[in-house]
């Protein structure tokens, strides 16, 4: 059970950290234009003052030290609009700001450059990119918006999307069985049972997100099991999605099961049907994305 545990603990969560190789920092274009309006004291008057103090929090947001903590910083404002699109972002003033380095700056803005959120041009400068170009499928934007303004789309959304890929991907399951596999996701089953019975919540969504993401990687799609950091973000962001898997319920609990059994018996069509079950088991959801209709 330990080995479970830690495999459980260790759910894949696909992020590119965007990180520059040695050498490449100064190669990265942040000349401002001459007229370019910059970015005023105000601006950043209104964010909390302790998150603000980059350099006084503790090292190490999600094991990125200040440069991490800094791209939590300026994604979240990004993502929730209090830098709105075409902002000009100065790395001088960032770096007064939030009292880090100039290299920090930079390095934090190649990483949401990476994820759309700020393009950065010679004799231009960096500008916030409107949202249509931010990469919606990155867990980190995925977690912003669900604590930001748009938290009630980011909730629907993903819950549309998680409809359109778990149901297809344990009907493919059911046709590429693994015994190994087939044996970690009951294991998963088990903690989950005993995580509820204990009301450990936290073991409990451990287990799910670990369950949901093997589902996808078995399904035997590689295009599927690129989005499964995408199921898995869903699943752990704070007040995510409103289906059967964001709190212990007997309910989801017993659909997980049946989940198991029809892969064991190589059933497709049972499978994607509990898989729809188990998206639907909060009336909510219904309201969101219809039942399938019978044939």
């Amino acid at each position: 059970m330990s080995t479970l545990a830690h495999t459980m603990m260790t759910a894949a969560r696909s992020t590119d950290s965007g990180l520059a190789g040695p050498g490449e920092l100064d190669r990265y274009p942040y000349a401002e234009s001459p007229g370019a309006a910059r970015v005023g004291a105000s601006l950043w008057d209104g964010s909390d003052p302790e998150l603000g103090r980059v350099g006084r929090r503790a090292a190490g947001s999600r094991g990125r030290g200040l440069h991490g903590q800094l791209v939590q910083q300026l994604g979240q404002m990004i993502v929730s609009g209090d830098l709105g699109a075409d902002r000009p972002l100065v790395p001088e003033e960032i770096g007064q700001r939030f009292e880090v380095s100039r290299t920090v700056v930079r390095e934090s803005l190649r990483v949401l450059e990476a994820k759309g959120l700020v393009s950065a041009r010679p004799n231009v400068g960096t500008r916030v990119r409107p949202v249509s170009d931010w990469n919606l499928l990155d867990p980190d934007i995925i977690e912003w918006r669900a604590f930001g303004p748009q938290r009630d789309d980011q909730r629907r959304e993903l819950s549309e999307l998680r409809w359109t890929i778990e149901p297809l991907a344990a009907r493919l399951a059911a046709g590429h069985g693994r015994d190994d596999i087939q044996q970690r996701l009951g294991d998963m089953v088990e903690i989950m049972g005993h995580a509820m019975s204990q009301g450990d919540a936290l073991t409990f969504s451990r287990a799910d997100a670990e369950f949901h993401s093997l589902l996808i990687q078995v399904a035997g799609n590689r295009m599927l099991e690129h989005l499964s950091g995408i199921v898995s973000a869903a699943l752990q962001v704070s007040g995510g999605p409103v289906t059967g898997c964001d709190r212990p319920t007997e309910s989801s609990l017993a659909h997980h099961g049946r989940i198991v059994d029809a892969l064991a018996t190589g059933d497709g069509t049972a499978a994607e049907a509990a898989m729809r079950q188990l998206l639907t088991v909060h009336p909510e959801v219904e309201r969101v994305v219809p039942a399938p209709r019978e044939h």
